[in-house]
């Protein structure tokens, strides 16, 4: 048996420490770093969908206005609401849902369709996710305007209390940022959850207020109560009551800003441990 000595001692092999979390951590920060390109390529996702349009980018702000304004008519009508406040009420859980709905839906699709880019461009995974919530800030800053216009006809007072949109409107980007990661890293892998997800989504829609009011179910009766606990468990429904409240001047307790607030923190858990697990195969994957 020969003992090596001296010199002749090899070298210990490297350690890959791509499945840590410094390294996914680096990977976020790398990503924000690189603006220019994430910005450049949100905008360039908008002008490519509405190339040779006559209307451009209006075009999202018509589909959701016409949307929100049939909706608004429609079951405001069978409600027996007054189209003063619901219309307003509608036409904002329409935008806020299609921020959060466009959020997940396309996050989840964020890698698979940026095959070529992610294996010729050599960038941090997390541009692609940074690409994706800046266009839907894009396509939510179009879809503002309406709310302006129903402001114009239908003037609100929302006061003070106003200013907690912006916290709430961060709470949401947050949001997004690791819904695109854990959904867009997951599905990579396994493509039927895009299919799930559009599904999923849909059913939610329904099972959210935002073509009926939850005020509706609020009565003395045992069998409203049952339901409007039942509404309560979606939490697609504090997410829009954080941010719908304020601009229509209501009062938001304290509990809708917990359950955002936890579900932010649980999902951001959940990112890390994808990021630190799953970001480094996804250029194999996709």
């Amino acid at each position: 048996m020969s003992i090596v000595v001296g010199d002749d001692v090899p070298p210990a092999p490297e350690v890959s420490d791509s499945r840590t979390l410094r390294r996914g951590l680096a990977d976020l920060v790398a990503g924000l770093r690189n603006q220019e390109l994430w910005l450049h390529l949100g905008w360039q996702d908008i002008r490519q969908r509405y190339r040779r349009s006559v209307l451009g980018p209006l075009w999202i702000t018509i589909a959701t206005g016409v949307t929100a304004l049939a909706m608004g008519l429609l079951y405001g009508e069978l409600f027996d609401q007054d189209i003063k406040t619901f219309l307003p009420y509608v036409t904002l859980g329409f935008i806020f849902w299609n921020f959060i709905q466009m959020s997940i839906l396309d996050g989840a699709e964020v890698f698979s369709k940026n095959e070529g880019l992610i294996k010729q461009i050599p960038a941090p995974v997390s541009v692609h996710v940074y690409r994706v919530v800046w266009r839907q800030l894009i396509i939510f800053a179009h879809n503002l305007v309406i709310f302006v216009i129903v402001l114009i006809v239908f003037p609100q007072d929302p006061g003070w209390g106003v200013l907690l949109v912006f916290p709430a409107f961060a709470l949401y980007i947050l949001n997004s940022v690791w819904v695109a990661i854990v959904f867009g890293i997951l599905s990579t892998r396994f493509r039927d959850i895009g299919q799930l997800l559009t599904t999923s989504v849909q059913l939610v829609f329904f099972m959210t207020p935002i073509i009926w009011s939850a005020d509706s179910l609020s009565s003395t009766t045992h069998e409203s109560s049952s339901r409007l606990k039942i509404v309560e468990i979606n939490p697609m429904f504090h997410y829009l009551e954080v941010a719908r409240g304020p601009l229509l001047g209501h009062h938001v307790e304290l509990y809708h800003w917990l359950v955002v607030l936890g579900c932010t923190a649980f999902g951001w858990l959940l990112a890390l441990f994808v990021m630190r697990n799953y970001r480094a195969r996804v250029p194999y994957w996709v």
